[in-house]
């Protein structure tokens, strides 16, 4: 529930300030998550990126504001965070779908964008398999890459690709796929496409070693053809798992995925029995 409402917390926040400045590390401290997991959290459980929501959210009121005033185009952009009328109206038109002018002029129709309530309601029991490890620090070995938040949902994937399309896949083939962002910070953060790493092989050109630390992790299993299931699995640990925990909480900013050998599988890791794991570090509240 102390998620659910950190999380409201930070939208409304938001809804505030949508004429001024806003960072995640600014918004994240008023919700008192960090940036790394109250961007997580958000696309968990809104289904779109904590910038995605203000940009949606400041444009509809910027259209809002253009058919109901006389304020000048450049006036609304600035207001709005855009620096120029042309950035403004290119975003506009994305938005909208009809540019500022045609607004103005034409009074063709524009779109709304609500504010997000988020309630937490009454939908019966749930079920959902977790174990707490400790695991000593161990050493991976992987290819890795460094991504902005906003894109990461849709980029990640791509580096999958090009890993296995460049034959990198024969040196790692991918046991984890491991977020670091150790300053829990608001930008960007790590993503390392890995396998254990032994200590005695050599390190090949293009790829890195990176010591995952000692923690406390709660693991997630996750059964079913990838990635829905992993998706399905994710999504219930902020919405379900995390706001009715009443022993543990986030320790670190980290977040492994751990994926099944998928020779085992008939289908692969689109095999309706596959196997993968999220592991979450976490410490006693």
């Amino acid at each position: 529930m102390e998620w659910i409402k950190s999380i409201s917390e930070a939208i409304d926040y938001i809804e505030e300030n949508l004429t001024d400045e806003l960072t995640i590390e600014r918004i994240a401290s008023h919700a008192l998550i960090s940036p790394f997991y109250f961007q997580k959290g958000f696309s968990m459980l809104c289904g779109f990126t904590v910038g995605d929501y203000i940009r949606q959210r400041r444009l509809t009121l910027a259209g809002s504001e253009l058919v109901s005033s006389d304020t000048r185009i450049i006036d609304i952009a600035l207001k709005y965070g855009y620096e120029s009328p042309d950035s403004f109206s290119k975003a506009f038109t994305r938005f909208h779908g009809v540019t500022p002018t045609a607004v103005r002029k034409d009074g063709a129709m524009i779109k709304s964008f609500a504010p997000l309530k988020i309630s937490f309601t009454l939908k019966g029991g749930f079920t959902m398999e977790y174990k707490i490890v400790e695991k000593e620090a161990f050493t991976v070995i992987g290819a890795q890459k460094k991504f902005k938040y906003d894109d990461a949902k849709t980029e990640i994937p791509k580096f999958w690709t090009e890993h296995y399309q460049s034959g990198k896949g024969s040196i790692v083939c991918g046991m984890y796929g491991v977020n670091m962002d150790e300053s829990m910070g608001d930008k960007e953060f790590e993503y390392l496409i890995a396998d254990d790493y032994n200590g005695r092989a050599e390190i090949p050109e293009g790829f890195v070693t990176k010591v995952i630390p000692s923690y406390t992790w709660a693991v997630f299993p996750c059964r079913g053809a990838m990635p829905k299931a992993m998706q399905e699995v994710n999504q219930k640990i902020f919405s379900e798992w995390l706001p009715n925990c009443k022993e543990y909480e986030f320790a670190a900013g980290y977040c492994i995925e751990m994926y099944g050998d998928a020779s085992k599988y008939k289908n692969g890791i689109e095999d309706d029995h596959y196997y993968s794991e999220i592991w979450i570090p976490v410490k006693k509240k």
